[in-house]
């Protein structure tokens, strides 16, 4: 059964007959004490009822200005939602007390301004998961590990409100008639909705969050992701125009990891990010952010990330990064890389480096049917230089499992080079997994590229576990 409103609130004080009035308690006491007697059973508990709540939330938004309401901050406005509440409470002859006044005046003002019961989650810095199922169903991923969290919806039609406002926030819709939604908050967090008919308990709603603070290198480092020469080989791939590929699975981090190399590229780069729901956050000043649009009522009008790379590329971009690889602009990327566009980057989802280039060639082929796979392959040796393999792990901590790189073809095999490869050694009793990285001494061979910036000695000291300042 779902929760109601007034489950979440505190109960006012009981009241009845049995209670001392204020005219009784002043009276003076007898002279003699009273026969002692057996305790009267307590009174009855007041209730107040779910509808007696909607109807002095109705009053209360009918009596409210949209217009003043989106220019009052939430500070000034709690207040005097919570003066026009008792002044209608009084008339209506609802007794709330004021603690229930004030909790009825932030939900109000949480679904006016923002997202309802969503709002302290998203506010709190440990979730980077809010996954919805439903009004009365509501988990979070504190750590790496899920938990149902204490937040509820008041009803369906509640949580369905809050779906269509964050996707006509970005200008799109989701409703019975197109039930599945890309979008994103205002904070740049990730959303993913599905309604009804298709989520047969209630919209389902993803939502991964992008906090504020940017993560470079150096806080990756701290968190366990990587070690110090892990991290300095990525930051020579992205200073020295290396073509990467992020692989991992989903929440593993691909995204965070893409933004944490973004910041080695140049300040004087023209960038131009293809995404479909926006969630890069490059701090140079020449970015250009292009985003998909999803087909219309009608079926027209679809922008797609391949109509967009192909755009890009006559947008004199020094390099185009796409959020994700998923389907036929796998090709338009590997054209893009061929073509002059080096320091390109993009993130796939798999399990492994090699299953990495598998996904690859099956995306490629899914546009260019006539494609055979020796060219398909030959074209992904020219234009990938690394892989760097990410993996949510099963003590919950996100970690960079394998950086490889794509050497050449041997017939028709693909042949890679693990440069780190992190090996688990042991766990604590905490249930932290403690492990080390084997890294190859072999040449790469984009050597001659490390040699133009002047980075071939940082690298191969990188790969030898040194990291010099």
């Amino acid at each position: 059964m779902t929760p109601s409103v007034t489950t979440l609130l505190p109960r006012a004080r009981p009241f009845g007959r049995n209670v001392p009035q204020p005219e009784e308690a002043a009276k003076p006491a007898p002279a003699a004490a009273p026969e002692p007697r057996a305790p009267e059973p307590a009174p009855p508990r007041r209730i107040i009822t779910d509808r007696a709540i909607a109807e002095l939330r109705a009053l209360c938004l009918s009596r409210i200005d949209p217009a003043v309401v989106a220019s009052t901050p939430s500070e000034t406005l709690i207040p005097e939602v919570e003066r026009l509440i008792s002044d209608i409470a009084t008339q209506r002859r609802v007794q709330l007390n004021a603690r229930e006044q004030h909790l009825l005046a932030g939900e109000l003002v949480q679904d006016m301004l923002g997202l309802g019961p969503l709002e302290p989650l998203l506010d709190d810095p440990s979730i980077n998961d809010i996954l919805i199922n439903g009004p009365d169903r509501i988990f979070v991923e504190r750590g790496g590990k899920l938990e149902l969290s204490g937040a509820r919806f008041r009803d369906g039609a509640h949580l369905s409100n809050i779906c269509q406002r964050i996707a006509s926030d970005v200008g799109r819709r989701v409703d019975e008639s197109s039930p599945m939604c890309d979008a994103r908050l205002k904070d740049g967090s990730r959303v993913n909705i599905v309604m009804p008919p298709l989520a047969l308990d209630g919209p389902y709603v993803s939502i991964r969050k992008f906090g504020n603070k940017v993560i470079d290198f150096h806080a990756l480092v701290g968190f366990g992701a990587m070690t110090e020469p892990v991290a300095k080989v990525l930051e020579i791939a992205a200073s020295c125009r290396l073509n990467v590929i992020i692989s991992g699975g989903t929440g593993s981090g691909k995204t965070t990891l893409l933004n944490a190399m973004s910041h080695l590229i140049a300040q004087d780069e023209r960038i131009v990010t293809v995404e479909d729901a926006a969630e890069l956050r490059l701090q140079q000043p020449h970015v250009v952010r292009l985003e998909t649009r999803p087909a219309s009522l009608e079926g027209s009008g679809e922008i797609t990330q391949r109509d967009l790379v192909r755009n890009a590329l006559r947008m004199r971009p020094d390099r185009i990064i796409i959020g994700e690889v998923r389907g036929s602009e796998a090709f338009d990327m590997l054209q893009a890389m061929n073509t002059g566009h080096d320091g390109s980057m993009s993130t796939i989802h798999a399990n492994t480096s090699r299953d990495a280039l598998s996904r690859m060639e099956n995306m490629v082929q899914m546009g260019q049917l006539g494609l055979p796979s020796l060219a398909i392959r030959t074209q992904i040796v020219s234009a990938v230089n690394l892989i760097v393999q990410v993996e949510r792990q099963r003590d919950g901590g996100r970690r960079i499992t394998q950086v490889t790189e794509v050497v050449g073809l041997e017939g028709d095999v693909v042949l890679l080079n693990d440069i780190f490869q992190f090996v688990v050694d042991a766990e604590t009793v905490e249930g932290k997994l403690v492990g080390h990285y084997e890294s190859t001494k072999a040449r790469p061979g984009f050597i001659t590229r490390l040699q133009y910036f002047g980075q071939e000695r940082a690298w191969m000291n990188a790969v030898q576990g040194e990291v010099l300042a």
